[in-house]
């Protein structure tokens, strides 16, 4: 395993946001592990998790620029966070996120932050992928501007389950809209983390048994 996916997985375990357990994914499913960007709660943790997704994008779209697009609410800092570390290493690009509810007072509107212009590339950053459901949403609110492209979405970790049919929630987004999405590690990363500690066998188990039901054919 590359050593800064040991590094991201070490750093999201000792955050809080990864946790293994109970939980029921926004798809309706129970899952035996949970990404949850909500746990990041300091200035130095949501520094370092922009530093690795800006890592993941210069590493699939070089210097291209782009306009971030942080879904409410997760989503938010997440862009926030990936613009400043994108900014350190000499890419200043504008964002802009998401009202839950749209605002019909001062400056109106749905959205907070720049206004994308005809032609420019949008890139999506969300925490994870469990079913596509939040990325449509997204693409429904995001269908207001006109002239605009997704060009991309990048998402911390990939959990190649099956989406609406056997294929990963995550493929069939992008043969969906057109667009590729990038995690910055996947299960499987995971997976091959926790194996190196022998403690962790029951949540290899449970991961991996979970994989066998609802894990994508592809």
């Amino acid at each position: 395993m590359e050593t800064y996916k040991r590094e991201f997985i070490q750093f999201l375990e000792s955050a809080g946001v990864l946790k293994f357990g109970d939980f029921t994914a926004k798809s309706g499913r129970k899952i035996p592990y949970f990404i949850n960007a909500g746990d990041i709660k300091t200035g130095a943790q949501i520094k370092k998790l922009g530093e690795f997704y800006a890592k993941a994008y210069f590493e699939k779209r070089g210097n291209q620029p782009c306009v971030l697009y942080g879904p409410a609410y997760k989503g938010i800092p997440i862009a926030v966070s990936v613009a400043s570390a994108l900014a350190d290493k000499g890419l200043d690009v504008p964002f802009f996120f998401n009202r839950k509810e749209e605002k019909d007072h001062g400056e109106g509107g749905v959205f907070v932050g720049y206004t994308p212009k005809e032609g420019e590339e949008i890139v999506i950053v969300e925490d994870v992928i469990t079913a596509g459901t939040a990325i449509r949403e997204s693409m429904a609110i995001l269908s207001s501007l006109k002239n605009t492209k997704v060009a991309a979405v990048f998402v911390m970790v990939d959990r190649k389950e099956k989406g609406q049919t056997e294929k990963s929630a995550m493929a069939e987004v992008g043969e969906a809209y057109g667009f590729p999405v990038y995690s910055v590690v996947d299960v499987y990363d995971i997976i091959e983390y926790l194996e190196e500690d022998e403690s962790n066998r029951e949540n290899v188990e449970r991961i991996k048994n979970y994989l066998k039901i609802n894990g994508a054919k592809e």
